[in-house]
């Protein structure tokens, strides 16, 4: 069990909290297309919680190394930009809209999507493998995700419309690759 704590491991043990991670945004994708979105929810939170302590664990245990960076951006593009994204499109979009308007709805789905993962390859550029910064430039995807289910909240309890949805996709998807700064928890 020694490669659980070594830094050269890819089993390491914070990297095996982002394979949960992995797994529950795999989950989550199985159920949103089951139109479970509630279980799909409750997995997507828990792959949030599994992101919070790979990198705890990695810190405290001096685990950081070039495939947990990498990894953990996977994860997080699964988990909180594919998952949240599809989440929408198939709660919302798919039920709400229909014609040039869903088409609109793809193109900024899209839009998103492109933005989350632009804003990880970004990130992993500018980082080193065990360096943590104080603030964080653009909003980072695991907010966004919070963003969009809050988004996805208001739509379900028929507080914004369906068009409403797309514009604040917009925002929180700009939002991701902005100056804004935001404070590294």
């Amino acid at each position: 069990m020694k490669f659980l704590f070594t830094n050269q491991s890819h089993f390491n043990l914070a990297n095996m909290f982002t394979f949960a991670n992995i797994t529950a945004g795999l989950l989550a994708t199985y159920f949103i297309t089951q139109n479970n979105f509630f279980t799909a929810i409750v997995l997507a939170w828990m792959g949030g919680a599994f992101d919070i302590f790979d990198g705890k664990i990695a810190r405290k245990y001096n685990l950081s190394n070039e495939f947990g960076v990498q990894l953990d951006s996977f994860a997080d593009f699964l988990s909180f930009v594919l998952v949240p994204v599809f989440l929408i499109f198939q709660a919302v979009y798919s039920k709400e809209l229909s014609g040039a308007m869903l088409i609109v709805a793809a193109i900024i789905s899209i839009y998103y999507v492109i933005s989350g993962l632009r804003r990880l390859i970004q990130f992993n550029i500018n980082s080193d493998a065990g360096e943590v910064s104080k603030y964080f430039t653009g909003v980072p995807t695991p907010l966004g995700a919070i963003l969009l289910w809050l988004v996805y909240l208001a739509s379900a309890y028929e507080i914004v419309p369906a068009f409403a949805v797309v514009f604040l996709m917009i925002i929180v998807g700009w939002s991701l690759n902005s100056k804004i700064k935001v404070r590294h928890p």
